[in-house]
């Protein structure tokens, strides 16, 4: 029995291993980095990309911009209501792509609750990149806010309370003191916002279409080519399971990069001083 268990857990995970691998082995058969290369220069693939780039480095610029600093204030302070806040900016985490974009659509759309607002401004977003950059910032921020969240509350507050006992204002030593401290946090959260925004799917595709060269992302190109050219939505398809590989690694290696960064002043102070 002693030896009966560790191989049944041996057996589990080999099996695990084999169903999550298996599809992805079998892509990457049909895609040699050949074919891959020359399906990129094809129209379809090519207008999907920009789109998807576009898009999602600007969403993800704002979910950055507005994720970190609210990250911030509920990682540092405490107050009435803050575990609701929470939960209500994690829930897209959890709520199915359909019921995301008929969301958008109902808070957005002509006839949504701003829609008045929005057509009396002259501002159509739903079928347009606006909608997808909304789609990809409502639906991937919960990523980037969940690690951002961890990384400040793992940074030690007395550091914070040094900072202000020396003098230096909150927007300071959110500055010089938190940020440094919390950024590989950051940029795991970082990584993994910006590869689910890119992956994302069902939202957009409810939200804002499938027009190519205006709305088609790379996970709508797929779809749109899956009966029209099969070898280009395998393409694709082998394009973002790149990105996912690249994304991984780096959630894997920014810890180390961080722990080596803050190790390498205090050894080359030591060095110097022999």
């Amino acid at each position: 029995m002693r030896r009966l268990f560790p191989a049944l857990l041996a057996v589990a995970a080999a099996l695990a291993a084999a169903f999550l691998l298996l599809p992805l082995v079998a892509l990457f058969a049909r895609v040699s980095p050949g074919t891959l290369v020359v399906r990129a220069g094809q129209g379809a693939f090519r207008d999907a990309l920009v789109v998807s780039l576009k898009t999602s480095l600007i969403a993800h610029a704002i979910v950055l911009g507005v994720g970190t600093p609210a990250a911030y204030l509920l990682a540092t302070r405490r107050f009435r209501g803050r575990s609701l806040l929470v939960g209500v900016l994690e829930l897209p985490l959890v709520l199915p792509p359909a019921v995301a974009g008929i969301s958008l659509l109902a808070a957005f759309g002509a006839n949504g609750l701003l829609g008045g607002t929005l057509d009396a401004l002259g501002l159509r977003i739903p079928f347009t990149q606006a909608a997808v950059v909304l789609a990809v910032v409502f639906v991937a921020s919960p990523f980037y806010l969940r690690a951002a969240i961890a990384a400040f509350e793992a940074v030690d507050p007395r550091l914070l309370e040094a900072s202000r006992t020396l003098g230096a204002g909150p927007g300071r030593t959110f500055a010089r003191v938190a940020l440094p401290l919390a950024a590989g946090g950051l940029a795991a959260g970082s990584s993994l916002a910006w590869a689910r925004g890119l992956g994302e799917f069902g939202a957009t595709l409810m939200f804002a279409g499938s027009l190519r060269g205006v709305t088609q992302t790379l996970p709508l190109a797929i779809y749109a080519e899956l009966n029209v050219d099969y070898p280009v939505a395998l393409a694709i398809g082998a394009l973002l399971v790149l990105v996912s590989v690249a994304v991984l690694l780096v959630i894997r290696l920014v810890p180390s990069w961080t722990r080596f960064a803050s190790i390498w002043p205090t050894a080359s102070a030591a060095s110097s001083s022999r």
